[in-house]
């Protein structure tokens, strides 16, 4: 078929999108881990990209929502320029955010990059799938990780109100390996899952996959996932510094709380098949685990800068999206 070559393109820029991915967002699993020093960063970053591998086999609910809930592509040069367009905007919002070391959602540049293709095309975007399926678990997610990471933390103070405050903390710090693993098992869940889900769309439209196959190729999520475990171990240094410190010194127990909360909401909305934000969640939890101590504790300053860079990542990676679109087109056409 003469679409191989677009369509390859359009795979290695997802995978191009899949390793900002790993760096982007390996903050999001062991940044709490590396800050209470239960971690090393080098063997952080090592346990991470190997959950992050495993995990992504378990994503397929959420790729089949990225790869066809989200928009429709035509087949043919149309689509898979659609395709490219939205990788080009998820990445060069990735790429902003990491620079200023905001922890921004790379699922929802994603998601919005190729909703801003779409519309440049004249093409549908199923509005009542990403109501239902982004922007509701996209605010309930950080609202769930908040009074979890609260309750979970006051739990934590309670049982262990009389515990000898160094044996309590050296056990938690043993404790977060788990944590930090099971965050960064969830990270692959659902962040390796969506660009199997992009490359799937690619795959689709120009002809290599069967319309209507929900199925996902073991190919596709075998090179995503290698593809983010090894972002993931380049590290994302900026934003693992402004998870670990700059909103709230954390503890031991404070890390394990706020990583175990975050798992645990990223296991939920992966069963849902829900494409939610890694960032989202640990982020959050952090919040609420902080919240514990005092709200002043928490620095809302840089929480304020976190959320703001949240609202302007569907509409900021959309518009670049739809830009390269237009200019893609004009190129390709």
């Amino acid at each position: 078929m003469d679409t191989w070559i677009p369509v390859a393109l359009v795979v290695a820029l997802a995978m191009g999108f899949n390793y900002t991915n790993g760096f982007h967002d390996a903050a999001n699993a062991i940044a709490t881990s590396v800050s209470t020093r239960a971690l090393t960063p080098r063997i952080a970053l090592g346990m991470a990209a190997v959950a992050n591998l495993f995990g992504a086999f378990l994503g397929t609910k959420v790729a089949k929502t990225v790869g066809s809930g989200i928009i429709d592509a035509p087949a043919g040069k149309v689509g898979l320029t659609i395709c490219a367009a939205g990788l080009v905007g998820a990445i060069a919002w990735n790429m902003l955010t990491w620079w200023y070391g905001l922890p921004s959602s790379s699922s929802h540049a994603l998601i919005g990059g190729l909703g801003g293709a779409a519309i440049a095309a004249s093409t549908t975007v199923h509005w009542v799938a990403v109501f239902e399926k982004v922007i509701v678990p996209m605010i309930a997610s950080p609202i769930v990780g908040l009074i979890g990471g609260y309750l979970v933390m006051t739990l934590i103070l309670w049982i262990f109100r009389n515990g000898h405050p160094g044996r309590v903390s050296r056990n938690f710090r043993y404790a977060q390996t788990v944590s930090a693993a099971a965050m960064a098992f969830g990270h692959g869940m659902q962040d390796a899952a969506k660009t199997a889900g992009v490359v799937v769309l690619a795959l689709t439209v120009g002809g290599f996959h069967t319309e209507g196959d929900d199925s996902i190729p073991l190919w596709v999520l075998v090179v995503s996932a290698l593809v983010i475990s090894a972002g993931t171990y380049a590290g994302g240094w900026r934003i693992m510094r402004t998870l670990g410190r700059r909103i709230i010194h954390l503890d031991p127990p404070q890390g394990f709380a706020a990583e175990t909360t975050a798992a645990a909401v990223l296991y939920v909305a992966t069963a849902i098949g829900a494409p939610i934000s890694t960032t989202h969640a640990i982020t959050s939890a952090i919040m609420g685990v902080g919240s514990t101590k005092s709200v002043k504790a928490v620095r809302w300053g840089v929480a304020k800068n976190i959320v703001g860079a949240w609202v302007f990542t569907f509409p900021g990676a959309g518009v670049v999206a739809a830009l390269a679109f237009l200019v893609l087109k004009l190129i390709t056409h």
